[in-house]
């Protein structure tokens, strides 16, 4: 089973990677980059919010930490542009360690966490908007210079390919945690927390983990996308859609799933772009779509659309066996 897993990772990312020779639309290119930094930030949601059950509302202060963080070690410090990617990676797993020490601790869990975890985006984008060091409301540019030093290409294909190789790292992790004793104790965690803690797990532990490892990946695609826009502001950077993204995507692809988070982000964003095609640019038309599939997933598919596909593929298979 592990490595048919392994298989099915490495099968969607060559055909993703393949993706630029055959179309080769800058529109196109620019829809799967966007596609693969949300998946890469709900990969971080994914690990805490579906493999380890604690949804977070605010999964933004994460990515905006990994876009605040790069850009300001780029343009204050004069940093390498991997080199800072390192260190705001590394500053998105602290921070998630440190939020889910104070939230954890506490005994927070449920909605009451969401809310934290909501009231913490608010908090650091209320920050950033007036701090002078973070360009406060103009936000921070970063400068245009193409080389792959400073993690900016000519071309989109060749990005497309870096934000392609940081989400089949991100699906190796969790499939690797998934398979581990660490992700058997995060879904013992999930299931029944106080019958986990009955057993010997040290949840606090398990927990502090998690909310780590999903604060680094979802850093991580904060990072990719100030590389790619060049611009990070408080709106962006803490703003509430990524937060709603990042939950949507593992909910209608599957969550708790390695791959869920990365079909609903394609589903999510393609079923958009399909509509704003249709009816034009109608302001918030995507949103409306964004809710309209929450609904129909929650009513008729509550494990996504790989969990429903897996669960008729093993009806259609139990029937071949009779």
């Amino acid at each position: 089973m592990i490595g048919r897993g392994y298989f099915w990772l490495v099968a969607v990312t060559l055909l993703l990677a393949l993706t630029p020779f055959v179309i080769a639309s800058n529109t196109f290119l620019n829809f799967l980059i966007l596609v693969l930094i949300i998946a890469l930030a709900a990969q971080g949601w994914n690990v805490l919010g579906g493999i380890g059950g604690q949804t977070s509302f605010g999964h933004a202060m994460f990515f905006g930490v990994g876009a605040y963080a790069t850009s300001i070690l780029q343009i204050q410090l004069g940093m390498n542009a991997w080199l800072a990617f390192v260190l705001a990676v590394a500053a998105g797993g602290l921070f998630g360690l440190a939020v889910g020490f104070l939230s954890f601790r506490a005994g927070l869990r449920g909605s009451y966490f969401a809310l934290v975890t909501l009231a913490f985006a608010e908090l650091m984008r209320v920050l950033a908007n007036s701090m002078e060091f973070t360009g406060g409301a103009a936000g921070l540019l970063l400068k245009l210079d193409p080389g792959f030093w400073n993690m900016q290409f000519s071309d989109r294909a060749s990005f497309l390919w870096l934000a392609l190789a940081f989400v089949f790292v991100s699906l190796v992790v969790a499939q690797r945690i998934v398979d581990s004793r660490f992700g058997a104790h995060l879904a013992a965690v999930r299931e029944n927390e106080d019958a986990a803690r009955a057993l010997g797990v040290d949840v606090l532990r398990v927990k502090l983990k998690a909310i780590s490892i999903s604060g680094a990946m979802t850093a991580a695609a904060g990072v990719l996308y100030s590389q790619y826009f060049l611009y990070i502001d408080s709106a962006i950077g803490f703003g509430l859609w990524i937060s709603i993204e990042a939950l949507l995507a593992p909910m209608v692809g599957g969550r708790g799933l390695v791959l869920g988070p990365l079909i609903g982000a394609f589903t999510l964003h393609g079923l958009g772009e399909m509509t704003k095609g249709i009816a034009g640019r109608i302001p918030g038309i995507d949103l409306m779509v964004f809710a309209v599939v929450l609904i129909v997933v929650v009513a008729f598919a509550s494990e996504g659309i790989l969990g429903l596909l897996r669960k008729h593929s093993a009806r259609l298979f139990r029937k071949g066996g009779a």
